[in-house]
């Protein structure tokens, strides 16, 4: 195993290249198994979700060939029907190949994905749209076995569970019904940028959807879809952690091919706190050099909402304003495993709950801290980076599901971090 080495700075400056997104990549990798043709896609970030979706797809008959952030994914011989358990236990997005698999096999065989190790995220809303469109599904042995006689059949699907749209279950159903008879009407459907990329990835390749960006989608299936060139958008996850490390150490950054219209909710309330924001179609600065910031409050909600991917980072900055925060997650309650390792290191942060309230203000130290989730990780990072003296993070294997490149972006911003050996863990 690995560590990373952070020293804190008192000069966080320069510019970030943001990457490709992780969330976006992996559904428009999944969707080449809906095509016999060539799929190419730009723009990839080279993680290690990436290339563990890259194994499960290969013996699902696809050839990738990925180089400099492009992949190639070509139709081979000797395809399988089975995401095997010694691959998706890895990552809980591989779910994912469900429904493709359904609408172009007629039949699949998918281990129980892993992931990220907090909270109970379950997979019914994926089932439920499966077998709304005709599916048998089968819970046996830590697989689901799915099946379809002749062909999935449309029909009108909700897809809203107990904390809202689910993101991955809306590209699930979204796949599979654009090879389906008829039309699907997808209720309450996630409209996160991810799903909106998808669709205009299915689109390029010959699908009928309307609604694209609502909370309603119309698919009219089609008998074939074929091949496509497309481009993943920019990470607005990395986006936003760049942006919160920036203002948590009173840097100026510049963060080049991103998105700012991804990140409406999270720029405003950096400009409310008081940081400057400058945009143009693809590029975002923040200035909070000599900034007294103000205290904040947040509640996850889904997109356009504040992402619950940024809470922990956030949680981070809050740390560093004076007075008190508060920020509640209503997606996932108990995604907060980053609030004792920031207690490790001096902060002040009382949980209630489903929240936390943030006493900022309080000076972090240098310590041995542990990631134990991809977002959890990255707040460390950033904990790292604003604290004085040296911070030894380990299991950063989490940290690298999601973040490419993130030493050399760290030490170019004035960041020094070392990626070294780690012997105690």
């Amino acid at each position: 195993m690995f560590k990373y080495v952070i020293e804190g700075s008192k000069n966080i400056s320069g510019t970030v290249k943001i990457s490709g997104s992780k969330n976006a990549s992996l559904p428009l990798l999944v969707a080449s198994i809906l095509t016999d043709e060539p799929i190419t896609l730009h723009n990839v970030p080279d993680l290690v979700d990436v290339h563990v979706l890259i194994n499960i797809l290969e013996p699902l008959g696809k050839k990738v060939d990925f180089k400099n952030n492009t992949t190639i994914i070509i139709s081979q011989n000797g395809k399988s029907d089975e995401a095997p358990y010694k691959l998706v236990k890895k990552m809980r997005g591989s779910i994912i190949v469900l429904g493709p698999l359904l609408a172009k096999r007629k039949h699949c065989r998918v281990s129980y994905p892993g992931g990220c190790a907090f909270g109970p995220r379950p997979i019914d809303l994926h089932l439920k749209g499966m077998e709304m469109l005709g599916a048998e599904i089968n819970l046996s042995g830590g697989y689901i076995n799915a099946s379809v006689k002749d062909r999935l059949k449309g029909n009108e699907i909700t897809l809203s569970g107990k904390n809202g749209p689910t993101v991955l279950g809306t590209d699930n159903v979204m796949m599979a019904a654009t090879l389906a008879k008829g039309r699907t009407i997808i209720n309450d459907a996630a409209r996160e940028p991810e799903c909106v990329n998808l669709a205009e990835l299915l689109l390029s390749m010959g699908a009928k959807i309307e609604g694209i960006g609502t909370s309603t989608l119309t698919i009219d299936g089609v008998d074939k879809l074929h091949g496509a060139e497309f481009e993943v958008i920019p990470d607005r996850i990395e986006t936003g952690t760049f942006l919160a490390i920036a203002a948590a150490g009173r840097g100026k950054l510049k963060l080049e091919k991103t998105n700012h219209k991804h990140l409406t909710c999270v720029l405003d309330l950096l400009t409310s706190i008081g940081c400057d924001i400058k945009t143009t179609d693809d590029t975002i600065e923040i200035d909070a050099t000599n900034r007294e910031l103000k205290p904040f409050v947040i509640e996850t909600m889904p997109y356009p909402g504040f992402p619950t991917d940024l809470q922990a980072i956030f949680t981070t900055l809050a740390c560093a304003i004076n007075g008190k925060s508060y920020i509640k997650e209503t997606i996932y309650p108990d995604r907060f495993s980053n609030v004792p390792e920031l207690i490790r290191m001096g902060a002040d942060i009382e949980e209630k709950e489903a929240s936390i309230i943030i006493n900022g203000g309080k000076k972090l130290s240098g310590a041995d801290i542990q990631a134990s989730d991809l977002r959890a990780g990255a707040a460390l990072v950033a904990a790292g980076a604003i604290a004085e003296g040296i911070t030894n993070l380990h299991r950063i294997y989490h940290i690298e599901r999601g973040y490419e490149s993130l030493e050399n972006k760290l030490n170019n911003i004035n960041i020094n971090t070392k990626k070294e050996k780690d012997d105690i863990l």
